[in-house]
């Protein structure tokens, strides 16, 4: 009786172990996730950075700010990169900056300038190793 009761469960592992193969669903691998793109999520230009943060974040800033940071918080990074901060004054390239990032699911970074008495319209490029731009930021001096 007992060599039977094995026998019957070793007829019904084999059927359900066929059954799973012969079905077309069960037998394929799970798709793969998708790789999401880095993106930016902030990029601010403000008076500095404390605790990880921005802080003075503005559009306009008075003649006698001496420096501006261009803060940036990355998401999805899927491998080790630099990113280029392109600093600009009235069209006009004044400072470009290499910044890396790590891969990983965040990573916040920033780069400054002295623009005491520089007045006019900033902008601020942040490029991947491509030159592709990722983000900009205006801002002016008054």
């Amino acid at each position: 009786m007992r060599k039977q009761s094995v026998r019957f469960l070793v007829l019904i592992m084999s059927c359900a172990l066929v059954g799973a193969l012969a079905h077309p669903a069960l037998g394929q691998e799970k798709p793969k996730a998708e790789a999401k793109e880095m993106t930016l999520a902030r990029a601010v230009v403000g008076t500095g950075v404390d605790q990880m943060e921005p802080v003075g974040a503005a559009e306009t800033f008075p003649a006698a700010t001496e420096k501006v940071f261009c803060f940036i918080e990355a998401n999805n990074i899927p491998k080790d990169m630099e990113l280029s901060f392109v600093w600009s004054l009235g069209g006009k390239e004044v400072r470009k900056m290499n910044l890396s990032v790590k891969a990983g699911p965040k990573w916040r970074t920033w780069a400054h300038k002295n623009v005491a008495g520089q007045k006019g319209d900033w902008k601020v490029e942040i490029k991947d190793a491509e030159g592709k731009v990722l983000k900009e930021v205006k801002f002016k001096v008054e």
